[in-house]
């Protein structure tokens, strides 16, 4: 997976604060932007793909790294 220009940094952020950021972040983007996020909360790995199953967001990648995760996310 290529790397995206900008990541959307909620590394030390404890469960649920990286869900909440998302959210609050893909609410002030339009439908179809696209959003990558980087996390070290090992909740976030079930957390992230849940929050987007429940609200139509498109999870595109979701890759493990040594210090946490990054998702790319597609806003509903």
């Amino acid at each position: 997976m290529s790397g995206p220009e900008a990541i959307y940094d909620l590394r030390g952020l404890k469960c649920p604060l990286p869900v909440l950021k998302a959210r609050r972040r893909l609410s002030t983007m339009e439908s179809g932007a696209e959003l990558w996020i980087e996390t070290t909360d090992p909740l976030a790995a079930i957390d992230i793909p849940h929050f987007c199953s429940e609200n139509g967001h498109v999870l595109l990648a979701s890759e493990k790294h040594e210090t946490g995760h990054r998702f790319h996310i597609r806003k509903a």
